[in-house]
């Protein structure tokens, strides 16, 4: 097992490490200059702007200080807002983004299990049929679309909830839900397939002549490998709620870390662009791990064949 988590650390570090490199030659490749905006810069002030960063000296050099600052969790200061760090910017912007995107990934969690469960004990009748509707809307329909269609029906149109900005629960409820909307469904197919295919394995069929009714054979039997798949994509799914909050963000107010990453993107404000893409990158990875080890834990025998298959 240590050894197991021993290589998995090492597939993180390097993975964000190149990560890391790429995101920085490749900003540093883009044509332009982030101080060069609308008005035209006299050529000292300029200069003398990229001496106090440190722009001026050769891209080797640069690459070294700035894994320096990652080591030491300094991503360096904001080409666009004086005074502020990356570092700053991230910890003021990446609760807000945590917040909403836990709730998504609940709703998500919860409603597409729930979902794909009953639509797997009905499967070819009409409830069936209805989940899996909904399920095709869910999926088509993108996020800034299902965002604005809930903002003019439930927020203008029915006057229900706040249309926009941040505070209180109510005001999180449809950004919530528009992230969580997709994978919601995506779990709900994925859930009511692979329920379906367990359902009719002998052991089920056993629990059944026993008399247990369909609540029992869910949870003591059926979920624990059902819901494998589901384990595996929580993960991706909770990095892809977090991280890909930008639109959502933007569009109903909200001061998360996606709404700065879109504004940094405009502004041409590097550092802040690489500094978010490393700290996403950095999410991503850890869920990912996160999720191996949970793997590990609901069917140990995984881990053991992997271990296997590596003596080999």
């Amino acid at each position: 097992m240590i050894l197991y988590l021993v290589k998995k650390g090492a597939i993180l570090l390097t993975s964000l490490f190149l990560v890391t490199t790429l995101t920085f030659f490749l900003m540093h490749a883009i044509p332009g200059d982030p101080f060069v905006q609308d008005k035209a810069i006299p050529e000292e002030i300029l200069k003398a702007l990229h001496k106090h960063y440190g722009l001026d000296q050769p891209l080797y050099v640069q690459f070294g200080k700035y894994l320096k600052g990652i080591i030491s969790f300094d991503l360096g200061p904001s080409f666009k807002y004086e005074g502020r760090t990356v570092s700053q910017i991230i910890s003021d912007g990446f609760p807000v983004s945590v917040c909403l995107g836990l709730e998504a990934v609940c709703i998500a969690l919860s409603g597409g299990i729930i979902l794909g469960s009953i639509a797997a004990l009905k499967a070819m009748r009409w409830q069936d049929h209805l989940t899996m509707i909904l399920a095709v809307i869910g999926i088509s329909v993108p996020s800034f679309i299902m965002a604005s269609f809930l903002q003019y029906l439930i927020g203008m149109k029915l006057d229900l909830l706040p249309v926009a900005r941040w505070g209180s629960f109510a005001q999180s409820i449809m950004p919530a839900f528009s992230l969580a909307a997709l994978p919601l469904a995506f779990i709900a197919r994925l859930t009511r397939a692979n329920m379906v295919e367990v359902l009719q394995q002998d052991y089920i069929q056993t629990a059944k002549s026993k008399g247990l009714n369909s609540f029992q054979i869910i949870v003591r039997h059926a979920a624990r490998n059902a819901l494998l798949p589901v384990v595996s994509y929580i993960g991706p799914l909770a990095a892809n709620v977090i991280t890909g909050s930008f639109v959502v963000e933007k569009i109903f107010g909200i001061p998360g870390l996606g709404q700065w990453f879109v504004m940094s993107i405009s502004n041409r404000d590097y550092t802040v662009i690489m500094g978010t893409t490393i700290f996403y990158s950095a999410i991503l990875l850890l869920a990912v791990f996160i999720v191996d080890l949970l793997y590990c834990v609901i069917d140990p025998r995984i881990q053991l064949r992997k271990e296997s298959d590596g003596r080999s």
